[in-house]
């Protein structure tokens, strides 16, 4: 077993949770409630669902890495695309926080700090088990 992809997974699982409850509640309705172009509101919608098939895709194969469902070898390839993912989402959204004129952008955008976990405990299971 690969305690750090299980982490990495725990994290990740955590992120779904937040997704599908305070997503939903905080940015989908929200957005999909307000007054501007449907086109645009149905492209967001998408956007929206693209992200929540990504989280949990990705969840799950961490979890299936760090189980031992799946060889290393072949997991190898996604863990690392998963990674990637992550970290390139948790630089962008500090990246935004940073130069946004929202008052508390890091308490605002939460969401790179759980981004940033799961980057970091994936690429520890990914040395861990080289």
């Amino acid at each position: 077993m690969n305690i750090y992809f299980v982490i990495a997974a725990t994290f990740a699982l955590l992120t779904c949770v937040g997704h599908f409850t305070i997503g939903i509640k905080s940015f989908l309705t929200p957005m999909l409630d307000a007054n501007f172009d449907p086109i645009a509101q149905k492209i967001m919608q998408c956007v929206f669902h693209y992200v929540s098939v990504f989280l949990v895709m990705s969840t799950l194969v961490l979890y299936a890495c760090g189980l031992e469902m799946v060889s290393i070898m072949q997991g190898y390839g996604l863990v690392l695309f998963i990674a990637l993912n992550y970290l390139l989402f948790a630089v962008w959204q500090i990246y935004i926080g940073f130069f946004s004129d929202i008052e508390s952008p890091f308490k605002s955008l939460f969401q790179w700090f759980f981004f940033a976990a799961i980057s970091f405990f994936t690429l520890l299971g990914v040395f861990q088990s080289l």
